[in-house]
């Protein structure tokens, strides 16, 4: 029986690879790289720098539960000071040292016990495991619309911001009214000379709870942390029902919210006319739901259209719709959100047998727990399959994942072994995952939580609590070895 510390290769350094990398030192495995595409670590804050983004998840509960941060200075933290989070705790922990940056993983594939992972640079670097923690909000999602690439002006998606394009006084083409959306639009509005906000489909906007943290606030939570953890906790709490919520009949929670969204529109929005567009025919919840207070107002500016015919083409001087008007334009934004159904799409990975895992995940990809796949020992996926939440802080879900890999991991060593799930396991959590989801409210409508079949492979169908009971202890009789 084999002790040797097993080598480790993570694949990303947002908030899952860190937490991977910080919960395997702790655990004494040190042999760890965590390989970056970028030249710098920060996943999704890193990227997405469009004017006004920020969380839209309480900032108490936006930090590692090993470094938490208790001097934020709003109750929903913009994305500089995340980003800037995540960059000094990992300098101060010595995650940092760690991560390879401009490290872009082309593929990988296991062989005689190892898996071989190949850098786009040519570049082969041979592990023990391998974590991919890429995440599912990793690849912006481009349309297919006729004629973008005609377009003789600037366009470019809101994750990959240009800000050497000059806005001011322009005519801006905004396509898609997602989360990334209703903050941008609030900014780009007023310099703009005219937006155009092209709609498929009118989102659920709430009030958004925030705040500027005093600093004497901020001065209480530094001195007295147990104070911002019990808040942490509340707010915890209180973002569980709203998962919980997130079922066949809705419940109070959602009774509430679907009232503050009626009230919140009315309100905000006078026009009938424009307030009738903005009505989504959906159930409350079946898409991602949103948190602004500025968005209504941003479309009711004189200098502000909000279109819902369908986009035909785009031409070099604009936009043009199913009613045959083309809407002259300078600069096209692309607030299309994420292909977070393709997991792992930019990756080909190879498993026992020379099995493909896009070949696996036909018609949908799947994974035991969110986190591992038949067929693939020694690999394990963070933010995977059916691990995205309707509520709450993804952190939570990250941290527990990045444990059960470190107890998968410790549990291989121990046996001198590489681990792979069974896949009558596998396939009976998968049974169970849909057979959930099927009675959700995401099953009400089409949405980036699901496949064109109708599979929803995204989101985890309970709490936060559920999933960290589920993957607090690793059950062995759920895997079988395979030598090295």
């Amino acid at each position: 029986m084999s002790t040797r510390t097993p080598s480790v290769i993570v694949i990303g350094a947002g908030f899952g690879g860190l937490a991977t990398a910080h919960h395997l030192r702790e655990a004494g495995i040190t042999d760890v790289t965590v390989l970056e595409r970028a030249d710098d670590i920060g996943g999704v804050w890193r990227d997405n720098t469009y004017p006004g983004a920020a969380c839209d998840v309480p900032s108490s509960l936006y930090s590692w539960s090993f470094a938490p941060k208790h001097d934020w200075s709003h109750r929903y933290a913009r994305q500089p000071e995340i980003h800037a989070y995540i960059r000094e705790r990992a300098a101060a922990s010595g995650l940092r040292d760690l991560v390879r940056t401009g490290a872009e993983v082309a593929s990988a594939a296991w062989a005689d016990g190892r898996w071989t992972v190949r850098l786009t640079s040519g570049e082969e670097l041979a592990a023990d495991i391998l974590v991919s923690a890429v995440g599912q909000l990793s690849e912006p999602a481009v349309p297919a619309i006729a004629g973008l690439d005609d377009f003789a002006g600037p366009v470019f998606h809101s994750a990959q911001w240009d800000h050497d394009v000059a806005l001011a006084g322009k005519r801006v083409a905004v396509i898609g009214t997602g989360a990334s959306a209703i903050q941008f639009v609030p900014e780009v509005a007023p310099v703009a000379g005219r937006t155009t906000v092209f709609q498929r489909s009118a989102p659920y906007v709430v009030p958004k709870p925030d705040r500027t943290y005093a600093a004497w606030e901020k001065r209480l939570f530094v001195r007295r942390p147990r104070l911002h953890a019990i808040a942490r906790r509340s707010v915890f709490k209180l973002s569980e029902q709203l998962n919980k919520a997130l079922d066949s009949d809705g419940g109070t929670i959602t009774k509430v919210l679907d009232r503050a969204w009626h009230l919140h529109l009315r309100r905000q929005v006078k026009d009938p006319a424009l307030r009738a567009r903005l009505v989504p025919d959906y159930p409350l919840g079946c898409k991602r739901l949103l948190f602004s207070n500025d968005w209504y107002p941003a479309l009711v500016r004189d200098d502000v259209d909000v279109v819902t015919d369908r986009i035909t083409a785009v031409e070099a001087g604009g936009v043009r719709t199913a009613d045959g008007v083309l809407h002259q334009t300078d600069v096209i934004v692309l607030g299309t959100g994420f292909a977070a159904t393709d997991f792992l799409a930019s990756l080909d990975i190879t498993g026992r047998d020379g099995r493909r895992l896009h070949d696996a995940w036909q018609g949908g990809a799947r994974a035991h727990l969110g986190i591992t796949v038949p067929d693939f020992p020694g690999f394990f996926i963070l933010y995977g399959p059916n691990t995205n939440l309707g509520g709450s802080s993804i952190i939570g879900m990250l941290e527990a994942q990045a444990g059960y890999v470190v107890q998968a991991v410790l549990e291989g060593a121990r046996r001198g072994a590489a681990l792979a799930v069974r896949a009558d396991r596998a396939a009976s959590y998968d049974e169970e995952m849909q057979g959930r989801l099927s009675s959700s409210v995401w099953a009400s409508c089409t949405s980036w939580y699901r496949e064109p079949s109708g599979r929803i492979t995204t989101n985890w169908p309970g709490t936060v609590t559920e999933y960290q009971e589920r993957t607090a202890r690793f059950d062995a009789a759920d895997f079988e070895e395979v030598a090295r």
